[in-house]
């Protein structure tokens, strides 16, 4: 609807200009989708604020408006209501003219962003020689989403994986395995640690028991960070088999990466200081050098410090964190991204963290005007017990263990409903289905709550054929599909309608959902919030089911059959466009 609304917004602001002149008065007269079905298309409020500005009742002020608009061509003629409103039906010709205009357009309706800007996602970011669990889940799906949309809508995306691959632990995981493989080291021998997260428990183990272990540790923290090849060579090979764990997982859920991890700005930490040193920020506090942040005090009254470069010269998280901000924002001359845009994807106890960086960053001059720093905070995954999620034993959750779970849950519910309806099919259909079920239900159930708050994970929920879940979308999807198998030419061709015909209330409220699709995406690309277009593809979904139960479709009359596959049409091309922007696989038969 944004095109219509644009076209409205258009006269309005036309017929306020009539109704007070400029200079004589404001022209500015809002227009926003009407808040209740029977309140129209659209509506206009501007009247209740402009009543003091020109000393008129906003009743008479409305009015006034309505009597300069010119909208036939658009509209029916627009009602004043209640204590000032103007709303606004869209005709039936107009919006059947619009969903026609969509039928087959790769982008339906959305337009490229203008300018295209240069955006960094920052998302997913485990830590070498550990497992990935349900906090990467979080993280993992909002971004990969953030990114698929953003980079629908034109913008050039960089997916960043921010890996801990470096710190003091990797002093403790060499000398470990100096211990366990000495000749890995050498090139000698290949060796497969297997399980990282036991080899990393190990190692902790030795660590808080052996003193002598603890002092072997420290040394080889010292020749990593001073390039002893060696030390290299171990700390590759516990990357190289800790990125094949991480990648059998992206691989699963579809998503893509770009590795950037904490060695990559590891050479840029001194070159921080120097900046924050030049600008006038680091103060020696304690033996430390830190930025002291503005509006930020602590318990005693005194600003609080963000330390860039502890006392024995060592730096931490922090310094990392401000180094990769610096490169992304530098642009290309500089050796970085020249980004326009980046967005942290983080859990919620980072907040302060990233508002501390971004801070300093603003106040070093490394941000560009106009530059948007945004953390993209998530809630805990909690059982159903409404507690931080974990196994029986107390472990977190392995997230390969929690999808290997969803996929066979929704294998076992596939063959049930198999059984009970008498069909047969061979097992790589079974499997197939499985995967893409089991793995769109994990996806949906995080990606449909309010990233911002906690939410409790159940597979029974997450499964169900009916409610807010994949599988009811996916099976609205498959619906629409079907239609096909049976003999409606969903691909246009005979059946391709010169002028699409919409009576029925059901065709009605079916083509209004569906023209709504670009305002949800513009939406999202603004707040990041994927349940915006979770929240429109369900709407989407019980829309078409009630249009598909209540009208015929392939037996509809000669005037209403083409217009009634177009409408099937255009709502599987705008779930499949939906779905895919959520990082879901779609199905033509479960």
């Amino acid at each position: 609807m944004l095109k219509l609304r644009n076209a409205l917004q258009h006269r309005l602001t036309e017929a306020m200009a009539q109704v007070a002149p400029p200079p004589d008065g404001p022209v500015a007269f809002p227009l926003a989708p009407a808040t209740r079905p029977e309140f129209g298309d659209f509506q206009a409020n501007g009247a209740m604020g402009l009543a003091k500005v020109l000393g008129r009742p906003p009743r008479q002020i409305a009015q006034a408006v309505v009597d300069h608009l010119q909208v036939d061509d658009l509209c029916h003629p627009p009602q004043v209501a209640g204590p000032g409103f103007i709303n606004f039906t869209v005709r039936p010709e107009v919006l059947a003219a619009e969903v026609q205009a969509r039928l087959d357009q790769p982008r339906l309706g959305v337009p490229m962003a203008q300018p295209r800007q240069r955006v960094v996602v920052d998302f997913s970011s485990p830590n070498i020689a550990k497992e990935m669990h349900v906090g990467h889940l979080r993280s993992t799906i909002i971004g990969d989403c953030i990114a698929r949309l953003l980079s629908f809508r034109g913008h050039r995306v960089l997916r960043l994986n921010h890996l801990g691959d470096w710190g003091t632990q990797f002093g403790m995981l060499i000398a470990h395995l100096k211990h366990v493989a000495p000749r890995s080291l050498s090139g000698e021998e290949h060796v497969d640690l297997g399980d990282l997260v036991a080899f990393y428990r190990q190692a902790k183990a030795r660590f808080d028991e052996d003193e002598g272990f603890r002092e072997q540790s420290r040394g080889e923290v010292v020749k990593l960070q001073a390039g002893e090849p060696e030390s290299l060579r171990a700390w590759g090979l516990l990357c190289r088999q800790s990125r094949r764990a991480f990648q059998a997982v992206y691989d699963r859920l579809d998503v893509q990466l770009v590795e950037r991890g904490e060695s990559f700005y590891n050479r840029l930490l001194p070159t921080v200081v120097a900046d924050l040193e030049q600008a006038g920020l680091l103060v020696v506090d304690d033996g430390a050098r830190c930025v002291f942040l503005e509006g930020v005090r602590g318990k005693d009254g005194q600003p609080l410090p963000l330390i860039v470069q502890k006392r024995d010269g060592g730096y931490n998280y922090a310094t990392t964190d401000l180094a990769a901000i610096r490169q992304r924002l530098a642009g290309p001359d500089g050796g970085g991204e020249g980004a326009d845009r980046v967005a942290y994807v983080t859990d919620a106890g980072q907040a302060n963290h990233f508002a501390a960086v971004f801070q300093v960053a603003q106040r070093a001059g490394w941000a560009p005007t106009g530059c948007q720093l945004q953390h993209v905070p998530f809630g805990l995954v909690q059982g159903t017990d409404g507690k931080k999620l974990k196994t029986r034993s107390g472990a977190t959750v392995r997230l390969r263990d929690l999808l290997d779970e969803a996929v066979a849950r929704a294998r076992r519910d596939l063959v049930e409903r198999m059984a009970q309806e008498q069909r047969q099919a061979e097992e790589g259909f079974v499997e197939q289905v499985a995967e893409t079920v089991g793995i769109a239900a994990v996806k949906y159930a995080d990606l449909s709550q309010n990233r911002t708050t906690n939410y409790q994970f159940s597979f029974d929920r997450m499964l169900s054929l009916q409610g807010d879940t994949a599988p009811y979308l996916l099976y609205a999807y498959v619906r629409i599909q079907g239609i096909a198998r049976q003999g409606g030419l969903l691909g246009g061709g005979e059946e391709q309608p010169a002028d699409l015909w919409l009576q029925a209330p059901q065709e009605l409220s079916l083509a209004r959902k569906l023209l709504n699709f670009d305002e949800v995406i513009l939406e999202v690309e603004q707040d990041l919030l994927p349940n915006r277009l979770c929240a429109y593809l369900f709407g989407l979904s019980q829309t078409f089911n009630r249009f598909y139960d209540q009208l015929p479709v392939l037996k509809a009359p000669p005037r209403s059959r083409p217009t009634r596959l177009a409408l099937c049409r255009l709502s599987g091309q705008t779930m499949g466009l939906g779905l895919g922007l959520l990082g879901i696989r779609t199905l033509d038969r479960m």
